[in-house]
């Protein structure tokens, strides 16, 4: 004898209806965590090239590797790695933390000393770093100091996500040329090679990251976030905050500077795909034991993200 509808209702009703829950939450597509983090010197210094040292000191390595296995990302863009030998040490000090990203680029560009690597969980689709790029400064031919790296990794099969990490000339005074206009330039170079992949593929999605030296309302930063003659190809910056609500990323203690120098810029198609709500500057106590810089968090998702808001 079947139960009364009532019944039926009261019991099946609630079980398809969690069924319906776990079924969208299963279908729900992976968030994945992007970080980008400049190191500060982790190289193996030659004590005669650089007599004032810059290997970093153990203390310091092993902070940065507990906070990089606190952020757990599954792509890391990094600044101011040395050897393809110091990228490795780098890698197994992440694995044996439980951080396994065994895809990996290198980058350089006129100097080998300190260069851009990229770590990922995900395998490398494509790469196209540029090592040798130059500019005019007046008579000098000058080099794109660190290159630029540029690597896509397949998300799913129809969300490539073109990456592209620079650090851009330090704020020191060169004998060479004005390190203002040093930077505004390797940034023009930056935006050339952004508008090259728009050229190739109108709907990129392009996530350009690091150390870019500069505050916010400077050239430099103009150039790579582009405006009304960039139109659909402009660079919008993801304005990122830490627990307090503090967007400073670097801190010079000598002079007890707080200052915003790093970004991630994100194309017009890939802005919807970043959970604004969950992605942050980390910060913690011993955060400026391990770097003068702080790491960027980025949340990103293969689906749009309903309600994203910026915070």
């Amino acid at each position: 004898m079947l139960p009364p509808p009532q019944f039926t209702r009261r019991v099946i009703g609630p079980a398809v209806f969690f069924a319906l829950v776990a079924c969208l939450a299963a279908a729900e597509p992976e968030r994945l965590t992007f970080c980008s983090y400049n190191l500060k010197n982790w190289v193996t210094a030659d004590p005669v090239a650089e007599p004032s040292g810059t290997t970093k000191p153990e203390a310091e390595r092993v902070r940065v590797v507990r906070i990089l296995a606190a952020i757990h990302p599954d792509i890391l863009g990094v600044c101011e790695i040395g050897t393809s030998e110091d990228l490795e040490e780098f890698q197994q000090r992440l694995l044996q933390a439980g951080l396994d990203l065994p895809h990996t680029e290198m980058a350089h560009g006129g100097d080998e000393t300190r260069r851009l690597a990229l770590l990922s969980r995900l395998p490398i689709k494509a790469r196209n770093s540029q090592n040798a790029l130059t500019y005019q400064l007046g008579e000098h031919t000058l080099p794109f100091q660190r290159g630029i790296l540029d690597v896509t990794i397949s998300i799913t099969p129809t969300f490539d996500l073109h990456l592209l990490g620079v650090h851009l000339k330090s704020m020191r005074a060169v004998a060479d040329a004005d390190q203002a206009m040093m930077r505004r330039n390797e940034a023009l170079l930056l935006r050339r090679h952004i508008d090259s992949i728009f050229a190739r593929e109108p709907d990129a999605f392009i996530l350009a990251y690091g150390d870019f030296n500069e505050h916010r309302n400077e050239p430099a930063v103009a150039e790579v976030m582009g405006g009304p003659r960039t139109g659909d190809t402009a660079m919008q910056d993801v304005l990122l905050r830490d627990a307090n609500g503090e967007v400073w990323t670097h801190f010079w203690d000598i002079a007890d500077v707080y200052s915003r120098l790093d970004y991630c810029f994100a194309s017009r198609l890939l802005r919807p795909h970043i959970d604004y709500r969950e992605s942050y500057i980390y910060s913690d106590r011993d955060v400026n034991k391990a770097s003068d810089h702080r790491p960027l968090v980025l949340k990103i998702s293969p689906a749009p993200i309903l309600k994203a808001g910026k915070p």
